[in-house]
């Protein structure tokens, strides 16, 4: 009983169902203290994920040796495909399911969360994309030159930033995800937008799981390992990618998840699983481009052209590599887009954001339980090589 009480998603699916009781019960006052919890926790995860991406990625690509750089340009390929892909499958489901839909849109009167009580800014030392970049630099230098010194200091980093994931991040963030859920609560969106998200959001739940059973059954063929042995470690980080909403925040719960299976290589999941986080973006692109397609129905009263929506998606998926791990990340990452090739107006970008919000925690878990995937199948391809590099 203990085991199960200490166990991760046991807390986290705690923290679900309580944050969502106090959301629809508590008044101005407690949601105040709430949302300032929410903020503060907020602050501590988003300035450690930085931190995360050079402490994993950086040593990772120090011990690939001599495969860093094809391993690298790999995982940014499969990272495209596979967006490419969804966008793709979720076009072909708008124009076949869209039309014979009733959907209508409630967006208004949702309660408005109050001023927190103060603000701590704590802002990371560097952007995500940054971080990204400066890990991949250095890392391919260290292997490049054979800097041993420093790639000791980076095995130590590894070991530090480790330290913190697990004796920092991994225990407040049942609290984060708790207030998360109070405050979606309170505004009601759980509530009031309820026809529109069973609705649409369900079609979108199916089509994210249809896309990860694609992706792991070509993982499982690529790598020779039964793909349930990465998917079922999954449960906990795909909750905390629902409570968070952001691929970023849920980066040291999913590197955990993936680091405890035994189809995977350490030093392969702890590079893919935060690269991962930072430009597979899958399940995001999937929704939205079904959202894009149903906006436009309601707003223009038809849905994009053929080649118009073949434009958005190849875009889409090169902006969604480059889109930062945050809660909207995506959509906001492809406003230019969204107004530039489809022509929407403003209040269509609005509608857009709307309920692209209502849902992106289902959008970043496809995204962050896709990754698991992306991993295998680097270690199919890749095992080998490491070992011979390794030995």
């Amino acid at each position: 009983m203990r085991k199960m009480l200490d166990s991760l998603i046991v807390k986290l699916l705690v923290g679900v169902f309580l944050g969502i009781f106090i959301g629809l019960y508590a008044g101005e006052k407690v949601i105040v203290l709430i949302a300032t919890v929410k903020y503060l926790l907020g602050q501590i995860i988003f300035f450690v994920v930085p931190i995360i991406i050079l402490g994993f990625i950086t040593p990772a690509i120090a011990r690939l040796k001599s495969n860093a750089s094809k391993m690298l340009g790999t995982m940014i390929l499969l990272a495209y495909i596979s967006s490419l892909g969804a966008a793709t499958f979720s076009m072909i489901a708008g124009y076949s399911l869209i039309p014979n839909l009733n959907i209508s849109v409630v967006s208004e009167n949702l309660r408005t969360i109050p001023e927190i009580l103060f603000k701590l800014n704590i802002p990371p030392i560097m952007s995500v994309m940054s971080a990204l970049v400066l890990a991949i630099f250095v890392g391919l230098a260290t292997v490049r030159t054979g800097a041993v010194y420093v790639e000791k200091i980076l095995y130590d980093l590894n070991d530090i930033t480790l330290d913190i994931v697990n004796k920092i991040i991994i225990p407040i963030l049942p609290f984060f995800i708790t207030t998360t859920f109070a405050t979606l609560a309170y505004e009601g969106i759980i509530t009031k937008q309820l026809p529109v998200f069973l609705k649409v959001v369900v079609i979108i739940l199916i089509g994210h799981f249809i896309w990860l059973a694609l992706l792991y059954g070509i993982a499982g063929l690529i790598s020779g390992k039964n793909p349930m042995r990465v998917l079922k470690k999954y449960g906990p980080a795909y909750l905390t990618a629902v409570g968070t909403m952001s691929s970023a925040a849920a980066l040291p719960v999913a590197l955990k998840c993936a680091k405890s299976s035994d189809a995977l290589d350490d030093e392969i999941a702890e590079f893919a699983i935060p690269l991962g986080s930072t430009i597979h973006l899958c399940g995001s692109v999937l929704t939205e481009v079904f959202f894009i397609m149903v906006v436009s129905k309601i707003l223009y009263g038809s849905m994009p052209p053929l080649p118009t929506m073949m434009l958005f998606i190849v875009l889409l998926g090169i902006f969604a590599v480059g889109a930062p791990g945050v809660p909207g990340g995506t959509v906001m990452a492809s406003i230019g887009i969204v107004l530039s090739v489809l022509g929407f107006d403003d209040t269509g970008v609005a509608l857009v954001l709307t309920i692209f919000a209502i849902q992106d925690s289902f959008g970043t878990a496809c995204n962050v339980t896709g990754d698991g995937a992306l991993a295998l199948i680097l270690n199919g391809i890749f095992k080998k090589k490491v070992s011979r590099e390794m030995a």
